[in-house]
């Protein structure tokens, strides 16, 4: 498959995350795009949920809605506890988190650049896009 294709796709994918997200009130969500610095994903979504039910369902319908309206399968890990789950599309990584833990884990901190990560707290950075409710 052709690059432009496959970052198209991969595009597709996380805008229609990020609804999913945003339609089940997913807060703080921020995208990373790993593009050129991993090899893992294209795109990494953190989002937090209020509370443990909220991030398990969060990601449930997420997955449902992967497979009913893409077709894809993503793998799941960590809905049973529901603090921290792990959604892997092979395209995007979805980490949905308790706001605790986010903040124990503190992912965009091991993933964005210094200085990405610093306009993050004061406005918009290039690889790292909080989207506002």
């Amino acid at each position: 498959m052709p690059a432009a294709t496959t970052a198209e796709s991969s595009d597709q994918l996380l805008a229609r995350i990020l609804a999913s997200l945003d339609d089940d009130k997913a807060e703080d969500i921020v995208t990373i795009d790993l593009r050129g610095r991993s090899a893992m994903a294209d795109h990494m979504v953190i989002a937090s949920g209020r509370s443990s039910r909220q991030v398990a369902s969060i990601a449930q319908k997420l997955v449902d809605r992967l497979k009913t309206e893409c077709g894809r399968s993503a793998r799941i890990e960590g809905k049973d506890t529901g603090d921290w789950v792990l959604i892997d599309t092979d395209d995007v990584i979805v980490h949905v988190f308790r706001p605790e833990v986010r903040e124990f884990y503190q992912l965009e901190k091991m993933w964005m650049p210094a200085d990405a990560l610093a306009t993050l707290r004061g406005g918009a950075a290039p690889d790292a896009q909080p989207l506002t409710q």
